[in-house]
């Protein structure tokens, strides 16, 4: 009979098509396009925080802050001091509350003079990244003079990093869209800025705040953030290219101007590697949970 034949073909047929969905990498599930080209889909990548938020808690109880942080379900940080503890009594406490640490921040004039100690820092704490989130200049005026020194400051100190295992990171901060021939600043410092030696963490509040967009600036660049802080602009309220805004602007994810949703879901599928919610408000400490509680509600396709 020519039936059995025309079965088995039709198994095989079911079968190349059952193995070809399960190839398909997990960002084709989690992130789709509507019907009116808008990404829809669930953000499900760790987030972290930078421990500035809780700058006023640290100094009175170190070990208790850590503690509250893992009681909010937070898993990552990205640090930068040590509080007046050694490097390696710190990382105990962030192991004791199971916290990693994969990224830590320096000071621009540290990485000058004193390379190896940064160096040394983040093997301890166990950091892949090291990101600078100033590039000094005189008052509210960055220069294209200061953008090109910080050029080629940035790409010596990332060869110098990438060379010990470890990647250099620059955080905006807003004042680098200032105009610049045809595009920013900021523009200048990325086309000038070798890919395989300098990152960049995005700062969702500054990049807002300085007057581009978000998610316009992730597509435009694809490959050059890895790092992003999470933070959203209190409505009402107008930025500027100066980098400076009031700690009260900070408000929880999805309160503010800030349409988070995109934008995470862009980065997600794009491959950026971390994001921590950095909360600068003077009550940040109740702000947070709130972010989180935003988070988790992308966490599920809609």
């Amino acid at each position: 009979m020519r039936l059995l034949p025309i079965l088995k073909s039709i198994v095989f047929f079911i079968t190349l098509s059952v193995l070809g969905i399960l190839s398909q990498p997990y960002t084709a599930f989690a992130q789709k396009k509507d019907k009116a080209g808008k990404s829809s889909g669930s953000f499900t990548s760790e987030v972290g925080l930078q421990l500035y938020s809780l700058r006023a808690e640290f100094p009175k109880d170190v070990e208790g802050t850590l503690a509250k942080i893992q009681q909010m379900g937070i898993k990552e940080i990205e640090g930068g001091g040590f509080y007046d503890m050694k490097p390696e009594d710190f990382k105990k406490l962030t192991e004791k509350y199971g916290l990693v640490c994969p990224s830590i921040g320096a000071g621009y004039e540290r990485f000058d003079k004193d390379m190896e100690g940064i160096i040394r820092d983040a093997k301890t704490m166990g950091a892949t990244y090291i990101m600078v989130a100033w590039i000094p200049h005189k008052g509210d005026d960055f220069t294209i003079e200061d953008a090109k020194k910080a050029v080629s400051d940035f790409n010596r100190w990332g060869e110098k990093l990438k060379a010990s295992g470890i990647n250099f990171c620059y955080h905006i901060h807003g004042y680098e869209f200032r105009p610049y021939e045809n595009g920013t600043l900021f523009d200048y410092i990325v086309k000038n800025t070798n890919p395989k030696f300098v990152n960049f963490e995005m700062d969702v509040f500054w990049t807002f705040h300085g007057g581009e967009d978000p998610l316009r600036l992730l597509k435009k660049y694809p490959n050059r953030f890895s790092l992003m802080h999470l933070k959203d602009m209190k409505k009402g309220e107008k930025g500027n290219n100066t980098g400076h805004a009031p700690d009260e602007w900070n408000v929880p994810l999805g309160t503010g101007q800030i349409a988070y949703k995109p934008l995470l879901l862009e980065a997600q599928r794009l491959g950026v590697k971390h994001y921590f919610i950095e909360d600068e408000h003077p009550e940040a400490i109740h702000q947070i949970p709130q972010s989180l509680e935003y988070i988790k509600s992308l966490n599920a396709s809609k």
